[in-house]
């Protein structure tokens, strides 16, 4: 399949006469100790009864030995504890890790008879229709143009998440929710600079249905799944089924008028139908969990559509909800994803990972950033991320993306074929640019 032939399900325009223009931008812990000889306490009493049970005064080398054993015991058990406190002494007061919480996970659910419809009406009450209005002038007078889209909510004070490309050069937007209520005072809070993702907000909004949020990390080819969305712009969470095609597809999509393109990665693949105006609608497992962002269909080809795995942006969800703003993580390196093919051509000793690498004269390592104060070093191989190892449906940049700036992670890096883990403490994307272009000015 020839990836540039991609579009973007893009928004579908409700204006007859005049598409609506768009403009993307790319750019372990110890071990609980247990006293496996039981209870001390209890065995002295056996000890005492024992003893004194007996005619004569003198204990025999039977509750001797018995005894000795216990104190040894207890006194192992002392020496144990005291060098476990002694490792977390130490531990704490290294930079701690930022673990991120063990949520819910509903991949290996699978749809009954029925059970589609059941999901479906649990989730559509936070998937909501986006409408835009985008104003140009020309020599000829200005022109109005009406798009829509689809978006997500969640929180219930208004916070609303879609594709970037829904809303990009946008004069209005509105959210219209499943039971046709509209809001017209929405804001853009921000846009993810590495993906097609934003952020809306609802002014004065309350008690809102959300979404549930689930895990892409653990999708497998052949799930079932379905796709919401207002397809065409016309058709209000419309409903379509199917499974995951597959993980970690990368492409280049374009909107429909083929004037900007952008590349994605890590894409799920889905042939549940993406019609024009699904962009931003949600990809839902058998558990009712938004999994994916529906974002992309083929032009040229039927059953092929694609979604934004959904782990991949929650580091920025959390620092929206928190902080009312948009801003990545960032670890501030160049890298290979490694391929089986990668990794024969290059002799690399793994068929998965991150392989700290540039093709220019420049270094892969950002000077100052947050990878280059860990230690990070050219050529390393960053193989897992706080244990969770990068894979076909989960890059590096996935990964990082569930956390925000000034988490603290554990790369798992190999070098020089010795495994090592070093702690890194993620910048903030937004930074980074206002230094550049402070930099430049």
């Amino acid at each position: 399949m020839d990836t540039k032939d991609l579009t973007k399900s893009e928004e579908a325009n409700t204006n007859q006469t005049q598409n609506a223009p768009t403009n993307p931008t790319d750019t372990s812990p110890a071990k609980n100790i247990k006293d496996s000889t039981k209870n001390p306490d209890q065995k002295i009493k056996q000890s005492t009864k024992v003893t004194t049970g007996r005619k004569s005064n003198q204990p025999s080398s039977l509750d001797f030995r018995s005894t000795i054993i216990v104190l040894v015991s207890i006194a192992l058990v002392a020496s144990a504890c005291s060098f476990t406190y002694m490792i977390y002494d130490i531990l704490r007061n290294d930079v701690p890790l930022t673990l991120l919480g063990d949520g819910t996970d509903g991949n290996s659910a699978n749809f009954t008879e029925g059970s589609i419809a059941e999901i479906a009406s649990k989730v559509a009450p936070g998937v909501v229709s986006i409408v835009t209005e985008t104003r140009t002038t020309s020599w000829f007078g200005s022109d109005t143009a009406t798009s829509a889209g689809t978006g997500m909510i969640i929180s219930q004070d208004g916070y609303v998440l879609t594709n970037k490309h829904v809303v990009d050069g946008a004069n209005t937007i509105s959210v219209v929710l499943d039971d046709g209520t509209t809001f017209t005072n929405v804001k853009l809070i921000g846009s993810d600079p590495l993906n097609d993702v934003a952020f809306l907000k609802i002014d004065n909004a309350n008690n809102l249905p959300t979404v549930t949020l689930g895990d892409s990390k653990t999708l497998t080819a052949g799930q079932q799944v379905i796709a919401i969305g207002n397809a065409l712009g016309q058709y209000q969470n419309t409903i379509t089924a199917g499974v995951i095609s597959g993980t970690g597809r990368s492409l280049i999509a374009t909107d429909s008028t083929g004037s900007s393109a952008e590349s994605l990665t890590d894409m799920i693949q889905t042939d549940a139908a993406i019609n024009g105006g699904n962009s931003g609608g949600p990809l839902v497992n058998a558990a009712g969990e938004v999994i994916g962002i529906n974002t992309a269909t083929s032009t040229n080809a039927d059953g092929i559509g694609f979604a934004i795995p959904i782990s991949s942006v929650k580091g920025m969800l959390k620092e929206v909800l928190e902080n009312n703003k948009a801003d990545r993580a960032y670890i501030g390196i160049y890298y290979l994803n490694i391929t089986p093919d990668l990794a024969t051509s290059l002799n690399l000793p793994v068929s998965q990972g991150a392989y700290v690498y540039s093709n220019q004269q420049y270094s892969p390592i950002i000077s100052g950033g947050p990878a280059d104060k860990a230690g990070i070093k050219d050529k390393d191989i960053i193989t897992a991320v706080n244990g969770v190892k990068i894979g076909s449906s989960s890059s590096l940049s996935s990964l990082l993306g569930e956390y925000r700036p000034g988490d603290t992670v554990q790369l798992t890096v190999l070098r020089d074929q010795k495994e090592t883990g070093i702690k890194v403490t993620l910048g903030s994307y937004n930074e980074i640019n206002t230094k550049t272009t402070t930099n430049k000015n």
